[in-house]
């Protein structure tokens, strides 16, 4: 279950770094069952496991290499599904692709509802590490700061709320945190918007001189490793570990795979290459 959980996270940040691309008509690019004839194996091959797969790339200065991605994991998962899907269909199925089908497969796995994705997406040639520690959302956001950066993406206020709730199979870390309890303002040592015992278990987790930052704190502490909506039910009890998350109070329902499509037709790539190996781009 653990490596489900690491799995569904990695995919989560992949799905938002497709937002670094600002979209406009890059959904009527996509189709549902876009390798029904391609490669019709390729979906049952793939649950062996933005749009153009630049985090997955190898490299001094790409996006796997900045701080925001440091506790990413689970490329070897992708490595394993690429090789299988060439075996069968070489040089059709990209890797952008079978990122969009891992995080149904995942959801569906860790006992979350399925959706149609669709296919036809493109894997990109460039990766930079500024990109992800400029354009995707921090866990210190507050609601407009979230707000702002999904519309850059076309996506409503909803589909935000809905989207962050896959952090109820999420875990995070304590330097991703740790300026919620200590110091946190001139009257306040402590967030007051954390719940007190709470906020003493997390500080018992993360002692404030020395911390391990590969300790994983699961974000919903009913449900451990379920794809549900009670990481909704721990948000109302003010026990959201990040900023970002104590934010949204809100019911996380079936429109989750609809948001997903939304977000997945994100930054789209339809002139690019389908990648032989996604940690590097195709030789010319």
């Amino acid at each position: 279950m653990a490596s489900l959980n690491n799995l569904f996270l990695l995919l989560t940040w992949v799905l938002l770094l497709f937002m670094l691309v600002d979209s406009s008509e890059q959904a009527s690019l996509l189709r549902d069952d876009f390798y029904k004839d391609s490669c019709p194996d390729a979906k049952s091959v793939i649950k062996a496991a933005g749009c153009d797969a630049s985090v997955l790339l190898d490299g001094n200065d790409t996006e796997k290499t900045a701080p925001i991605n440091s506790n990413l994991i689970g490329y070897d998962v992708v490595d394993d599904a690429k090789q299988a899907v060439e075996a069968i269909c070489p040089g059709v199925v990209s890797c952008s692709d079978i990122l969009a089908y891992a995080a149904r497969d995942s959801t569906v796995k860790l006992n979350g509802t399925g959706w149609t994705v669709q296919g036809r997406r493109r894997d990109g040639l460039f990766s930079c590490a500024d990109a992800a520690e400029n354009e995707l959302p921090l866990p210190t956001f507050n609601v407009s700061q979230l707000i702002e950066s999904f519309a850059r993406r076309g996506l409503s206020k909803t589909q935000m709320v809905i989207l962050s709730g896959s952090h109820t199979v999420g875990v995070g870390h304590c330097d991703k945190f740790i300026e919620r309890l200590y110091n946190f303002s001139a009257t306040h040592f402590t967030d007051p918007s954390i719940n007190a015992s709470y906020a003493q278990q997390l500080k018992k987790d993360c002692p404030q001189a020395i911390f391990n930052t590969t300790l994983e704190i699961f974000m919903d502490t009913i449900t451990l490793g379920e794809f549900d909506a009670n990481y909704y039910k721990v948000l109302s009890e003010h026990k959201g570990l990040f900023t970002s998350d104590q934010s949204l109070e809100r019911r996380f329902d079936h429109r989750f795979g609809k948001a997903m499509r939304a977000m997945g037709a994100v930054g789209v790539r339809a002139e690019f290459q389908v990648r032989r190996n996604c940690r590097t781009v195709n030789p010319c």
